[in-house]
């Protein structure tokens, strides 16, 4: 069955990728707080991925700018656009997210980063898909760099997270064998990890359509995935952390020191 609902979604992100690369660059249409808005291009993609996953699989939707019930026994959870700010500018760390959740757990991917040609997917405990082929297993070697991607300094949960912890994180781990990155896009820092670009993401978000998607496919490429205290990530769990198990242990010993 999961085959069948993975040949859904990725026919989804395929219509969903041509109002993505229609609309580049589209201005702000909703304004959900400071910094923080939808353009045309959000709600009509996420529309559509409503419209398509939930008619063809009976499955409700969660998506982040129409909201909907978030089940954890079966529920499929969007985010039309990760990375808006980066996607009004013409900036290409930016993707469509779309993942399946089963008791709690997702078990399907697709995150989908056109301006950059990648889609990357995975299903069960499958391997992780590079625009349909095979990617291999990350490890200690597979980044020429090490390199760790650091979601944003300013965006959702400020409480837990204020930009003075997140920039002392960035500071911290500067110091060590990891080189911090920032591109404002959480899905495409965590589809990096799975890629091999880079080593481990960090993930300060507190919502499952801009995790979900990444926690697998981190899983499935071989990786460590934890929330940011350590604990196995789980919905409602505070942000992410993925990557290579030398990479994560960086990351998480040098995130608790920090907070």
């Amino acid at each position: 069955m999961l085959s069948q609902y993975a040949e859904i979604a990725l026919a989804a992100a395929d219509e969903a990728r041509d109002i993505f690369v229609d609309k580049l660059g589209a201005a702000p249409a909703l304004v959900k707080g400071k910094g923080d808005f939808a353009t045309e291009a959000d709600l009509a993609i996420e529309q559509l991925l409503r419209e398509r996953l939930g008619e063809a699989t009976g499955i409700p939707v969660f998506g982040e700018e129409q909201g909907g019930k978030l089940d954890p026994e079966a529920c499929w959870v969007v985010d039309p656009i990760d990375g808006t700010s980066n996607y009004s500018s013409g900036n290409p760390n930016c993707a469509i997210l779309i993942a399946l959740i089963q008791k709690g757990q997702p078990v399907l991917a697709v995150t989908d980063i056109p301006l950059l040609g990648m889609r990357l997917h995975t299903v069960g405990d499958g391997p992780v898909m590079l625009n349909g082929e095979v990617l291999p297993a990350i490890g200690q070697e597979t980044a020429a760099a090490a390199q760790i991607g650091v979601g944003s300094v300013g965006s959702d949960d400020r409480q837990r997270f204020p930009a003075q912890v997140r920039l002392d994180l960035v500071g911290a781990l500067a110091e060590t064998e990891l080189r911090p990155r920032i591109c404002g896009s959480v899905g495409v820092d965590l589809a990096f990890v799975a890629l091999g670009i880079y080593q481990a993401a960090v993930s300060f978000s507190p919502h499952i359509w801009d995790n979900a998607a990444g926690v697998l496919l981190g899983r499935n490429a071989g990786g460590v995935v934890t929330d940011v205290t350590g604990e196995e990530w789980r919905i409602g769990a505070a942000g992410a952390i993925s990557g290579t198990p030398a990479a994560h242990r960086t990351a998480l010993s040098t995130m608790l020191r920090v907070q």
